[in-house]
């Protein structure tokens, strides 16, 4: 029976965004989705599992997106995530044979050889190489609630003068959540918790019932916050907000005050795709011969600002104890913040703690581990208790009504990480395609012609990539700049080579095949939805 204190919400926010490129027989950008796999989304669901099968209860709130959800869905996709691991499996082998007299690393890479086969196991055999309808199998036995996002993972606050364009991104985002999970989701993520003034009415109008902001937005509300950030707020309109709590995501988040800087964690930087002779690594790094990560990394972060040459090796039974430590840390942390809290409030206080799904396992190699540890003792102490954004609005249905402050959770906590000198010179042609997505979808709304159909669907992908957050945060960052550049200005060209035919009447199918085939996302779209009223 739970005596708990107050409310734990772990929201985890799984995004990626959609690459598909069956023209290469290798990309690194695809291979972002194969580390999300490998690391973060199978490691999760192995935890879910371990979790129920030792009858401990949890509550987890996961948004997916879209891109993801399509990504995870893909045939062809699967097929190289699948490749890939068997890749790592090979490359893992090799390294036992390569490190048998040096006893350390033998360790490491026998760790990692039955990681990546007790990974292959899981996904192809366990999960029959679908990631959704495990995620779903959670949700329907209740220790998930899994949410939505805008389309293509679009900061919305940018869009805002073009209204149709924002409904098409998040109904596209409702539609793409019915089609995977057979329902209406309660709630969305939208894309770097971008809110601006309005936004909830197009929420409501999807059957939305919340979303969640970034602290500030909350403690920056037009009433001040009677519970500040320890309880959500509510629009005039009924939707929900919830905002996340500082102190949570400092002791996660941070490499430099939270957790994931512990010396005896493993150092991600560090990795034998860089390390090891060109000759031996070669078949497992890009076929250009660029060195990139391979996942296999033998060294531990030993201090934060000593050089890669100088870490020290990893340590995965050292490292263990201090998952425990940290996550009894984190437990008694929150039972303090509880008790502090509780005090000055009528109701018990939530704490709403909010991260990206891949920093753990994939940033945060002890991640995972971690979370099972924290959610262990959750069960064990019984002081605090998880719960969904559903089964709190339940208990308390009545909330503070307030008017959200326009922020994100980007540096600076508004727009600039997405509008700036770096890339701000992109918006004038999406903008310009939005305004010409709009026209067509209405002057053909009425058509039966198929090949035009086809044509205005496809066109609605293309503008919808254009706007994906993704690469104008890639710009900002200068990380993938060509690439990122090049997706944008190859969706614009795209768009208006399509929008040229339909001008003219004349399609050229070859051309649009082409298309569909490359960039197949949202199989069931209909462009009508950007004439939406």
């Amino acid at each position: 029976m739970y005596n708990h204190k107050g409310y734990w919400m772990l929201v985890l926010h799984a995004h990626l965004p959609f690459v598909r490129h069956p023209e290469y027989r290798d990309s690194l950008e695809e291979r972002w989705l194969y580390e999300g796999v490998i690391d973060t989304y199978v490691p999760l669901l192995e935890v879910f599992d371990r979790l129920a099968n030792e009858n401990i209860d949890f509550k987890i709130t996961l948004s997916l997106t879209p891109p993801l959800m399509n990504m995870l869905g893909d045939s062809f996709l699967k097929e190289r995530i699948l490749t890939h691991i068997y890749k790592l499996i090979e490359l893992s082998e090799k390294e036992m044979k390569r490190n048998k007299y040096n006893e350390e690393f033998f360790e490491l890479s026998k760790m990692y050889y039955n990681r990546f086969k007790n990974i292959l196991f899981a996904y192809e055999e366990k999960y029959k190489k679908d990631i959704l309808k495990a995620f779903k199998l959670f949700q329907d036995l209740g220790y998930l609630e899994i949410i939505t996002s805008s389309a293509t993972h679009c900061y919305l606050p940018l869009y805002e003068i073009i209204e149709e364009n924002v409904k098409a991104q998040v109904s596209i985002g409702v539609d793409e959540y019915k089609r995977y999970f057979g329902k209406y989701p309660q709630g969305i993520w939208n894309a770097e918790c971008g809110y601006y003034n309005g936004l909830e009415n197009i929420l409501q109008s999807e059957g939305i019932s919340y979303f969640f902001t970034d602290t500030h937005t909350v403690l920056n509300s037009s009433e001040r916050p009677k519970y500040g950030i320890f309880a959500p707020l509510r629009t005039e309109n009924g939707v929900t907000y919830f905002g996340r709590d500082f102190e949570t995501s400092r002791l996660v988040w941070s490499a430099k005050e939270g957790y994931p800087g512990n010396p005896y964690y493993r150092e991600f930087y560090r990795d034998i795709g860089y390390d090891l002779d060109f000759d031996y690594i070669k078949p497992y790094i890009l076929e250009s011969g660029d060195r990139i990560f391979t996942g296999i990394k033998y060294y531990r972060i030993t201090d934060k600002d000593s050089p890669l040459e100088y870490k020290k090796p990893y340590d995965i039974n050292k490292a263990r104890e201090f998952i425990v430590m940290d996550a009894n840390h984190f437990v008694s942390s929150r039972e303090k913040q509880f008790g502090y809290v509780g005090e000055l409030m009528d109701r018990l206080p939530l704490v709403t703690s909010m991260y990206d799904a891949e920093l753990f396992g994939h940033w945060w190699f002890e991640g995972v581990d971690f979370l099972y540890n924290v959610i262990k003792i959750i069960n064990e102490k019984k002081s605090i208790k998880m719960i969904l954004p559903a089964e709190y609005l339940e208990i308390y249905p009545e909330n503070q009504v307030s008017k959200p402050f326009t922020s994100s959770w980007g540096n600076n906590g508004y727009s600039e990480f997405w509008l700036n000198e770096s890339n701000d010179w992109i918006y004038r042609h999406i903008h310009k395609i939005a305004e010409r997505m709009i026209k067509v979808a209405k002057e053909f709304f009425n058509t039966k012609n198929e090949l035009y159909i086809r044509a205005l669907n496809q066109m609605t992908r293309e503008i919808l990539l254009a706007e994906a957050s993704d690469w104008p945060f890639i710009m900002k960052t200068r990380t993938l700049v060509e690439y990122a550049k090049k997706r944008i200005m190859d969706s614009i060209q795209n768009f208006n080579i399509l929008y040229e035919m339909l001008e003219r009447k004349k399609i050229d199918e070859k051309f649009l095949k082409m298309l569909e085939d490359k960039n197949n996302i949202f199989e069931e779209i209909n462009f009508r939805v950007f004439a939406k009223k």
